[in-house]
C-alpha cells in the first residue's frame, strides 16, 4: 500500500472538538485547588471538625486516583467520546450534590462521586486529543493548549475560587462546575467523531482492575495520612505496605493475564516511562508550591482571596507561554528531551528563588521573576511530555497511556502536598523551639518567622526534585523530533547522530 494511502485525512472539526476538550480540562485541573480556597467556609457552615476536614480534598484524591487506570480502559472500551461524555454529565451532577450540601456526609460523598466521573473524563479528554491529531506540527499545537491548561488549570482555580467564595459563597465553587460540564457535553456530542476502528474491545481485567484501585488508594490515603498522622503512624505504615503487595500483585497479573488492564508494553517504554516518572516528580514539587506560596500570601502577608488567586497569574502567563509559543514551536524542530530537560531546570532556577522567601519579601522583585521562570519552565516541558506521554501506542492502548499521564500527576500531587508539607512542618517545629530557647519574645512574630522557615527549607526539596526530573528527561527519553506530517505506523529511522530515533504519530485508519 502506498504512503499516501495510510494517510488519514485529518478530522474538519478536530479543533472545534479540542475548544470542548480544553473546557474539560480546565474544569478538573481547577477543581482541584478551587475548593481549596473555599474549604474553610464550607468547613463553618457544615459544622465540620478539623479532624474531618481533610476529607473534603482526600476522597476526591482517593476516587480520582484510584479509578484512573480503570477510567482509561473503560475509554478503550466504551470509546472515548462516549466515555468523555458520561464522564461531564456525572461530573456536573456531583458538583450539583456538593453544592447543595447539607451536611458533611453529602459533601464527602459528592467530592467521591467527583473523582470516580473524573477518573472517566481525564484519561479520555487526552486520548481524544492523541487518536484526533495526527499530523506533527498540528500535534504540537493541540497539546500546546492542552499543556497549558493542565499546567495553570490550579492556578486558575485559586483565582476563580477566592472570587466566588469573597463575592457569593462557598457553593458556588461547586456550582460553577455544571455551566462547564454543560457546554462541554454538548459541544463533545454533537462535534467529536471519533475515528473508527480505534476501539479495545478485549474483556475487561477484573483482577487487574480490582488490585490497581486497591493499590493506588492505599498510596495516596498513606501520603494523605502523612500528612495529618505522621509517618511513623502505624496505619501510615500499613498503607504504604499494603499498597507495594497490591500493586507488585497487579504488575504480576498484567504479566500473564490475556487481556490486561495496563499492558506492560504501555509502562516498559523507555520514553514513555520517562515522562510519567518525570511528570510525577515535577507535579510534586508544583504542589508543594502551590500551597506554601497560598499560606505565605494569605497567613504572612494577609492577602484576601482574590488578590492570593491574582499573584498566581504571572505563573499562568509563563505556563501558556511557555507551552504554546515555546514547546509547541519548537517541538518539531528538537527531540522532547531538550525540552523537557531545561524547562524542569529552568523550573528549579525560579524555585530556588523562592528559598529567599522572607516575611516581607516583595512580590515585584522575587515572587513575580520567580513565578515566571516556574511558568516558563513548566509550560516548556509539559507540553512535549503530554504529547510524547501517548505517542507510538497501539490506538487502542490510547486511553490507558492517557491514564498513567494522569495517574502519575494525581500519585505526584498526594505526595506533593503530604511531603513537602511534613518537611515543612518540622523545620519550622525546630525554628520555633530553638529561637523560643534563645528567648524570642514576640510569639506571634516567631511563628510567622518559623512558618517561612519552614516554607523555605520545603522549596528547597522541591529545588532537588525538579532537578532530578530533568535529569530522568534527559537520561531515558531519546526519542527525536517529530517528522513534519504524519504517518501510517512508528518509524524507527535513526536520526542524524545516529543514536535518537526519529519519531512519527501513528495514524488510525478508518
Amino acid at each position: 500500500m502506498s504512503k499516501t494511502a495510510d494517510i488519514r485525512l485529518p478530522d474538519p472539526s478536530r479543533w472545534k472538538a479540542l475548544a470542548f476538550i480544553a473546557l474539560a480540562q480546565l474544569m478538573v485541573v481547577l477543581d482541584a485547588t478551587i475548593v481549596n480556597i473555599a474549604l474553610p467556609h464550607a468547613q463553618t457552615a457544615l459544622g465540620i471538625s478539623d479532624a474531618n476536614k481533610q476529607w473534603v480534598i482526600t476522597a476526591y484524591a482517593l476516587a480520582f486516583g484510584g479509578l484512573l487506570l480503570f477510567g482509561g480502559r473503560i475509554a478503550d472500551l466504551w470509546g472515548r467520546k462516549r466515555t468523555f461524555v458520561v464522564g461531564l454529565i456525572g461530573f456536573a451532577l456531583a458538583s450539583a450534590l456538593g453544592g447543595a450540601a447539607q451536611n458533611q456526609g453529602m459533601l464527602f460523598g459528592s467530592r467521591a462521586l467527583q473523582g470516580v466521573f473524573g477518573a472517566l473524563l481525564a484519561p479520555a479528554a487526552l486520548s481524544l486529543l492523541a487518536v484526533m491529531f495526527t499530523d506533527a506540527r498540528e500535534r504540537a499545537k493541540a497539546f500546546g493548549i492542552y499543556g497549558a491548561i493542565a499546567g495553570g488549570g490550579g492556578a486558575v482555580g485559586l483565582i476563580l475560587g477566592g472570587f466566588l467564595t469573597q463575592v457569593l459563597n462557598w457553593r458556588w465553587t461547586f456550582f460553577v462546575n455544571i455551566p462547564f460540564a454543560v457546554v462541554a457535553a454538548l459541544g463533545a456530542y454533537f462535534v467529536i467523531r471519533e475515528p473508527a476502528g480505534s476501539r479495545n474491545r478485549s474483556s475487561l481485567d477484573i483482577p487487574g482492575v480490582v488490585l490497581s484501585a486497591l493499590g493506588l488508594v492505599s498510596l495516596v490515603y498513606g501520603f494523605t495520612r502523612a500528612e495529618s498522622a505522621g509517618w511513623s503512624d502505624a496505619l501510615t505504615i500499613g498503607m504504604f505496605i499494603a499498597s507495594g503487595v497490591l500493586l507488585l500483585a497487579f504488575v504480576v497479573t498484567e504479566s500473564r493475564v490475556a487481556s490486561p488492564l495496563l499492558p506492560l508494553r504501555v509502562l516498559l517504554d523507555r520514553n514513555r516511562g520517562g515522562v510519567y516518572l518525570s511528570l510525577g516528580l515535577a507535579v510534586i514539587a508544583m504542589f508543594g508550591l502551590f500551597l506554601f506560596l497560598t499560606y505565605y500570601l494569605q497567613v504572612v502577608r494577609g492577602y484576601s482571596p482574590i488578590r492570593t488567586g491574582f499573584a498566581f497569574l504571572p505563573m499562568i502567563a509563563g505556563m501558556i507561554t511557555g507551552s504554546t509559543q515555546i514547546g509547541a514551536r519548537l517541538m518539531t524542530r528538537v527531540p522532547a528531551r531538550k525540552l523537557m530537560g531545561p524547562g524542569f531546570l529552568t523550573a528549579a532556577v525560579g524555585m530556588l528563588l523562592l528559598t529567599q522567601l522572607e516575611i516581607g519579601s516583595s512580590y515585584t522583585t522575587l515572587i513575580l521573576p520567580a513565578q515566571l521562570l516556574l511558568g516558563l519552565g513548566m509550560g516548556t516541558a509539559f507540553m512535549p511530555a503530554m504529547s510524547l506521554a501517548t505517542h507510538g501506542v497501539e490506538p487502542r492502548d490510547s486511553g490507558v497511556a492517557s491514564a498513567m499521564v494522569n495517574t502519575s500527576q494525581q500519585v505526584g500531587g498526594a505526595i506533593g502536598t503530604a511531603l513537602l508539607n511534613t518537611i515543612a512542618a518540622s523545620a519550622a517545629t525546630a525554628y520555633a523551639t530553638s529561637h523560643a530557647a534563645l528567648g524570642a519574645t514576640d510569639p506571634e512574630l516567631l511563628k510567622l518567622q518559623s512558618m517561612v522557615h519552614g516554607f523555605t527549607g520545603a522549596i528547597w526539596w522541591a529545588v532537588g526534585i525538579l532537578v532530578v526530573a530533568s535529569a530522568i528527561a534527559v537520561t531515558f527519553i531519546n526519542a527525536g523530533r517529530p517528522s513534519a506530517t504524519a504517518v501510517s505506523g512508528a518509524s524507527a529511522s535513526g536520526d542524524a547522530d545516529g543514536v535518537e530515533d526519529e519519531f512519527k504519530v501513528p495514524v488510525v485508519a478508518h
